[in-house]
């Protein structure tokens, strides 16, 4: 027999099913306001279905999504009206970017899919003097506190989700349909990596399993 721990989570697992949310694009007005009100280029690596690209086109005068995955690549431009500044390509993360440089780098859920220390120098190399790169990742909990504040993301993340949905069962939204995997780096490591690849990187574990490092070129 289950214990009532075990079923617990299995009810939670059933809510969240029949009420999802994005918790990436949770966080896409928290990157917006790490930028300048006004910037040139923009690149969003791992665009997705270009939420993230479209909100900084209200702001660029161009943003360059890409993405590894062309079925979720074609979504993207299938919702972005022709007016908007923003375009996207299927590209690979490492050796498909557009060269810029560019003023602002974003990069949403998609890092743990790469090699870390190896994404971030090709960030660097494309971003502009004084840029901004925002980094928005999962992380595999080990410590007490990874663990503290997964739990307590819990109940946040059911409420969020009734709320969002309006207390109704809803069907993921498209930009949760793009493929992904767990993270297997733990935080401490992405501190260490990320602090010794970019100097005077923030980073900051953040609620709905998230962290954030944010970064801006000399």
């Amino acid at each position: 027999m289950a214990s009532p721990a075990h079923r617990l989570l299995q009810a939670l697992d059933h809510f969240n099913a029949a009420h999802p949310w994005d918790h990436n694009a949770h966080y896409h007005r928290w990157v917006l306001r790490q930028l300048p009100h006004r910037f040139g280029s923009a690149l969003d690596v791992g665009s997705g279905s270009g939420d993230l690209a479209r909100l900084l086109a209200t702001r660029a005068d161009e943003v360059h999504g890409v993405d590894a995955d062309p079925v979720i690549t074609s979504q993207a431009r299938a919702l972005t009206p022709e007016a908007t500044a923003a375009s996207f390509t299927v590209a690979d993360a490492l050796t498909g970017l557009p060269a810029g440089p560019h003023d602002v780098i974003t990069c949403v859920a998609t890092i743990h899919h790469l090699p870390f220390t190896e994404a971030l120098s090709t960030f660097r190399r494309h971003l502009a003097p004084g840029g901004t790169l925002v980094v928005v990742g999962l992380f595999r909990p080990r410590t007490a506190s990874d663990h503290l504040l997964g739990a307590a993301a819990v109940p946040l993340n059911a409420a969020t989700g009734w709320l969002k949905n309006r207390g109704r069962r809803a069907a993921p939204p498209t930009s949760m349909t793009a493929r992904t995997r767990p993270a297997d780096m733990p935080f401490s490591d992405i501190t260490e990596a990320a602090r010794t690849a970019l100097p005077g990187a923030r980073l900051r574990r953040r609620l709905f399993w998230r962290y954030t490092l944010t970064w801006s070129r000399p």
